[in-house]
């Protein structure tokens, strides 16, 4: 069975709309103009149990509002639910106790009390036993290294520290299944990447299911081999990575390091960025071979290396071919 089971789910929203005015506020008493909003349309795709994917969109893509109608916050218009076998709106002690949904830009613990106190409200919450709890928070406390910032009130730690104090409120009870809305948004590198890790190892240790969303390419790459695309509500791609790079990026970059000051190596490619000797191609994927022999043969190179681009790039390629193919205004005066 799956984790997590979607088909042709959907979500409309109806947004009343007026001019401004003192009269079309007295028009709108009588009759309102309601507009539909589509946030999330027609979705479908599965996720199976231990499986980390990737969640990725723009803004505005339907991301949370999927995530908040997984995790039973939202009841959706059309289509079918299942998280491990439940329809999450039903809300369903057995299923709340398997799940948790950590939104990087809401905050669960009180804001003016230690830390201890929010994630003892949590314990009773789910009524997890003592000794469950104590031998959960000491892993948690290990692996996040949270340890000294239990007896701190909340408004008194930084954001980082904050994070992964939320993360671990949320995992107190040892859900089977996580739903990561921006869980590193806002904090530094180095705290990123101890997030990272710590969800590596929870879902190794746990076998836990995590779909997770992120503007950080680098949380996607490091803990996702599967990636699903949404833009504009509906699903672009759903596949590993790197056939979403194969199938959307016709580029290559070139990274040299060339033994000659200022050199121009724009007739080889584009430039796009150029760091005294290290200089940065972009070039097509077809002629790859060819451009390299070329500069190896003409410059005194000093080092070369072949990279696919960016995900960050890649991604951005795929909404703009989803919108100049579902555009048919574009490009028309």
């Amino acid at each position: 069975m799956n984790a997590v089971t979607l088909r042709n789910l959907s979500k409309t929203y109806e947004v009343p709309e007026r001019e401004g005015g003192l009269k079309a506020a007295f028009k709108s008493l009588f009759r309102r103009t309601i507009r539909e909003i589509r946030a999330v349309e027609d979705v479908s795709f599965d996720v199976a149990p231990g499986e980390i994917v990737g969640f990725l969109g723009p803004n505005g893509a339907g991301k949370t509002t999927t995530l908040k109608m997984l995790s039973g916050l939202l009841y959706p218009t059309a289509g079918e639910v299942s998280v491990l076998g439940h329809t999450p709106f039903k809300r369903e002690k057995a299923l709340l106790r398997q799940i948790t949904l950590v939104m990087g830009q809401r905050n669960q613990l009180v804001w003016d009390i230690p830390v201890t106190d929010s994630f003892e409200r949590n314990r009773a919450v789910y009524r997890i036993p003592q000794s469950e709890y104590r031998a959960t928070l000491d892993e948690l406390c290990e692996l996040l290294q949270i340890g000294e910032l239990l007896s701190k009130p909340v408004r008194n730690l930084s954001l980082g520290e904050r994070m992964k104090c939320e993360i671990a409120a949320a995992l107190l009870h040892r859900p089977q299944v996580l739903f990561l809305d921006e869980p590193t948004i806002g904090v530094d590198v180095t705290m990123q990447r101890r997030i990272r890790t710590f969800l590596a190892e929870y879902n190794k240790r746990y076998n836990a299911t995590v779909l997770l969303t992120s503007h950080y390419m680098a949380d996607v790459e490091a803990l996702c081999k599967r990636v699903i695309v949404i833009h504009h509500g509906s699903i672009l791609f759903d596949g590993d990575l790197e056939t979403l790079v194969q199938r959307f990026s016709a580029d290559k970059t070139i990274v040299v390091d060339v033994d000659i000051d200022n050199a121009d190596l724009s007739a080889y490619g584009e430039v796009v960025q150029a760091d005294g000797a290290r200089i940065t191609l972009r070039v097509p994927k077809a002629r790859t071979v060819d451009i390299t022999g070329r500069l190896l043969a003409d410059l005194p190179i000093l080092e070369l290396t072949v990279e696919d681009p960016p995900i960050e790039e890649v991604i951005e390629q795929v909404f703009s071919t989803e919108k100049h193919e579902t555009d048919p205004s574009e490009g028309k005066a």
